[in-house]
């Protein structure tokens, strides 16, 4: 993962958000100067009518003392906005957009049951860190290799099982075996 601190003005009292709540970051094409888009009230548009090169990302911390936004990002070859993060440099502008809804944790839950790939795991760190110790968490996370596997937080009632991606499978085609074999219930989440 590559850590990426946004920060400016602009963010000034950007509201606080609940767990996994995401924001759109928003880049310059490779080689387009950077243009700040317009909201159609469906999608974001540049002035020539394409659309931006843009992402949906879970927003780790904001530091509201710095006026920072902290996001982490998955390293891999072809992504417009992964290289984008591998070539900025300090002052390079992007824009923005957010934060989405998070989630609300039921706290009169007994069991929660959270799947992702790699890019999911700053959202399953966050839901991790606000479900109370007395619900059990049983974590499913499929990553293309095992150095991708970073730390979670503890928890008491934490399981956490690992799954090595496939190369010739399906993307998440582990945690689609994976879901098959999870008891769900009405006290689960």
């Amino acid at each position: 993962m590559l850590r990426l601190v946004l920060g400016g003005e602009r963010l000034a009292g950007f509201p606080s958000t609940q767990p996994a709540a995401s924001i759109r970051l928003v880049v310059p094409w490779a080689g387009d100067k950077f243009a700040i888009p317009t909201w159609t009230g469906n999608e974001f548009l540049l002035s020539d009518g394409r659309r931006p090169a843009l992402r949906t990302f879970t927003l780790v911390d904001f530091d509201a003392s710095m006026n920072q936004l902290i996001l982490d990002i998955v390293r891999h070859r072809g992504g417009e906005i992964a290289q984008w993060a591998e070539a900025v440099r300090m002052g390079d502008a992007a824009a923005v957009s957010g934060p989405g809804r998070g989630e609300t944790i039921d706290r009169n839950a007994q069991h929660y049951i959270l799947l992702g790939d790699e890019t999911a795991i700053p959202a399953i760190r966050q839901m991790i860190e606000a479900i109370p110790d007395a619900i059990r968490v049983t974590v499913h996370i499929e990553t293309v290799s095992p150095e991708a596997r970073l730390e979670l937080p503890v928890h008491p009632g934490l399981s956490i099982i690992w799954h090595d991606a496939e190369a010739a499978a399906p993307p998440c085609s582990q945690l689609q075996a994976a879901i098959t074999t999870v008891a769900i219930d009405d006290a689960t989440r």
